[in-house]
């Protein structure tokens, strides 16, 4: 199972949605009536935060009678989660349940895809997500490319070593810095490290020096093609992942290059997956 997201993120979502109270609830007087809410998938769905979706509803003081997990992929009218109560509280957490859904779903379900495609051209190779989601979702958008399929590339800066052109700036250039890359494999002894490249010499001589993976930003694929097999003669331990524009248009492409890893960010950004919801009233 999937790690689930803890109570102080659950109780801020509603807490956004519902600070004061449900004023049309309240001036309808029918808060107290029972009923019961259904979310259905409209589309082929690989669902995301179901669970998430459930504490709402429970927080709000419903009780879930169905839940699909996380990672499950549907088709079009199932029913993802249902829960039953008074219609205060279907109502509270309606919406917060829904929109948290769709749009983890909506990740998923990109990502669901993609891997599905590029598995198909190189079963080997693994998608890996930047750290480029909207800021404050990552909880989210961690999970859902992991119910996808996929992994993160990056949590954050705190826990990997990924090198750029912007931080070789500041070691004295590229020779410079390759010729520390021992010693900084020394000081990190249990830590992979990762250098991007901005072009194919670059990549040649970063794998040359010793490093774990070569990251290689924004080459065509034919281009990215020819140097993978020269990097597998320089250095055929080296693992090579393919940066920049990667979409799932030619994620497919990039496979067939030989690379081990595709690193995106476009799985972040997209069309929520379309789900439905209902609330229907139950007489007493």
């Amino acid at each position: 199972m999937l790690y689930q997201l803890p109570d102080r993120d659950i109780e801020r979502f509603i807490e956004e949605d519902i600070p004061y109270g449900d004023l049309t609830t309240l001036l309808l007087g029918i808060g107290d009536l029972h009923g019961e809410i259904t979310f259905t998938s409209r589309e082929p769905t690989t669902l995301c935060c179901t669970e998430e979706a459930a504490r709402i509803l429970e927080k709000c003081g419903a009780t879930v009678s169905f839940l699909l997990q996380s990672g499950t992929t549907v088709e079009p009218g199932v029913t993802i989660l249902s829960a039953n109560g008074s219609a205060g509280t279907l109502h509270a957490g309606w919406k917060v349940a829904l929109n948290l859904l769709e749009y983890a779903s909506g990740i998923a379900t990109r990502t669901h895809k993609i891997v599905t495609l590029v598995k198909k051209v190189n079963p080997a190779i693994t998608i890996v997500t930047t750290r480029k989601s909207f800021p404050g979702t990552k909880k989210i958008a961690i999970k859902a490319v992991m119910a996808g399929g996929a992994l993160p590339h990056r949590l954050g800066l705190s826990e990997s070593v990924l090198v750029f052109r912007q931080h070789i700036a500041f070691c004295g250039g590229l020779e410079r810095f390759l010729q520390t890359v021992s010693e900084l494999k020394a000081k990190s002894p249990e830590h992979k490290i990762i250098v991007e490249a901005d072009s194919a010499e670059e990549a040649l001589l970063i794998a040359a020096a010793g490093v774990d993976v070569v990251q290689i930003d924004k080459l065509q694929p034919e281009a990215l093609s020819r140097l993978v097999e020269q990097l597998h003669r320089v250095a055929p331990g080296v693992k090579i992942s393919a940066a920049g524009g990667i979409t799932g248009e030619n994620a497919s492409v990039y496979a067939e290059t030989g690379v081990d890893m595709l690193v995106l960010s476009s799985l972040y950004f997209g069309k929520p997956s379309d789900i439905a919801a209902s609330i229907t009233f139950l007489q007493p």
